[in-house]
């Protein structure tokens, strides 16, 4: 596809809605890959997941949830023991300051409690506003649209935005969009980043978006050379749905953990 520079505003808008109407077909499993059971956990998790995998994430938090339950508990940690329980994380030491005075801010100010506000979680140590959006949407149901580097490249790609700066990302995609789907919005764009529309080679001829982005051909574009870069468990699905032979999908690359 190739979008005209003359694109207008409400053009812009209606081809945003069809990215996002394909995007809720293509990854209907879409969700937030942290494991977690409260708002806590999460942000937390989402912390540790600087410069990390989730699925690394995922490994070190049992052990770490079992042990710090309060907010008053990571305010109280001791040092070492929390950096050995993170260690695999990478940038242990610095996370093991942003946690223990993220705990020592939620007991000095919310009583322990993660607040359910931007304004309020944005003041917290350690919670930027990309961990605010993701906290409140996926621990108190509130809206927000999460700017990671998956979801800055993509919406880069398509030209939904120019914009380089992510609080100015987050608005001009939130213009965009319903606010009642600016989560899920978040979760399925995510979701294509890391399995189809990668950083440096992303699967052009294997992608259910062929028609609405612009960027198509900047990965190959024949499909047996795309279906070799999808990742993930429904990477044969993913194939499928954007009418390539599932066949081509390496088996490793379905075991493969989504970067």
């Amino acid at each position: 596809m190739t979008t005209s520079l003359r694109e207008t505003d409400l053009g812009r808008t209606r081809r945003a809605r069809r990215i996002g109407r394909v995007l809720a077909d293509t990854h209907p499993d879409a969700h937030c890959e942290l494991d977690h059971s409260n708002a806590l956990e999460l942000a937390v998790a989402t912390i540790l997941s600087a410069q990390c995998t989730d699925k690394r994430v995922n490994e070190v938090t049992p052990k770490l949830f079992a042990h710090y339950r309060q907010a008053a508990d990571y305010a109280g940690a001791d040092r070492a023991e929390l950096e050995e329980l993170i260690r695999p994380t990478g940038f242990y030491r610095n996370k093991t300051d942003s946690l223990i005075k993220l705990g020592q801010g939620l007991v000095e100010r919310h009583d322990g409690r993660v607040p359910g506000k931007l304004t309020d979680l944005v003041h917290l140590p350690g919670i930027g506003r990309k961990t605010a959006n993701v906290i409140l949407g996926n621990a108190f149901d509130v809206p927000g649209i999460t700017v990671d580097t998956h979801f800055n490249r993509l919406v880069r790609r398509w030209r939904l935005t120019t914009e380089t700066d992510p609080v100015k990302i987050e608005h001009a995609i939130g213009a965009l969009y319903p606010k009642r789907d600016w989560t899920m919005l978040s979760h399925r764009i995510i979701f294509h980043g890391r399995r189809v529309c990668h950083a440096r080679k992303p699967a052009c001829g294997a992608c259910t978006l062929t028609k609405l982005c612009p960027s198509y051909g900047t990965g190959p574009t024949e499909p047996a050379a795309a279906a070799k870069l999808l990742k993930g468990p429904r990477a044969q699905e993913l194939a499928a749905a954007a009418g390539v032979d599932p066949e081509l999908v390496p088996v490793g690359n379905v075991r493969a953990e989504a970067p």
